[in-house]
């Protein structure tokens, strides 16, 4: 079994910053990506950014330059540093992240519990 356990959410006037992790346990093999989607009320989970193992990065346009996603292998963690934050960033962050989780390469594709993200204006 495998967890993605989030850390870093908040309340946070425009323009500050916050810092977000996730930290994966349990039977893994290895990590193919690991990566944050974000989810508005009312609105679809759509992707923020995304980290493959090789160091590739992907960002949504509207974070482009504000946010940076980082990951430590030797941890089995990623992170979200979000600078000059709007208050259409307000959501929540689901961490997730495509898993090897046996011998047989197996992969799944696992989300932690969300962490709020408020950005006021």
């Amino acid at each position: 079994q495998v967890q993605l356990v989030e850390s870093g959410g908040g309340l946070v006037q425009a323009g500050e910053s916050l810092r977000l992790s996730c930290t994966a346990s349990g039977k893994i093999i290895s990590i193919t990506s690991m990566g944050w989607y974000r989810q508005a009320p009312g609105k679809q989970r759509e992707l923020v950014a995304m980290v493959m193992s090789g160091g590739n990065t992907n960002y949504q346009d509207s974070v482009k330059g504000r946010f940076t996603i980082s990951r430590d292998n030797a941890k089995n963690t990623v992170n979200l540093q979000m600078n000059s934050l709007k208050p259409e960033d307000t959501a929540v962050y689901f961490c997730n992240a495509l898993i090897i989780y046996d011998v047989a390469a197996d992969v799944k594709t696992y989300w932690g519990q969300g962490t709020q993200v408020t950005v006021s204006s």
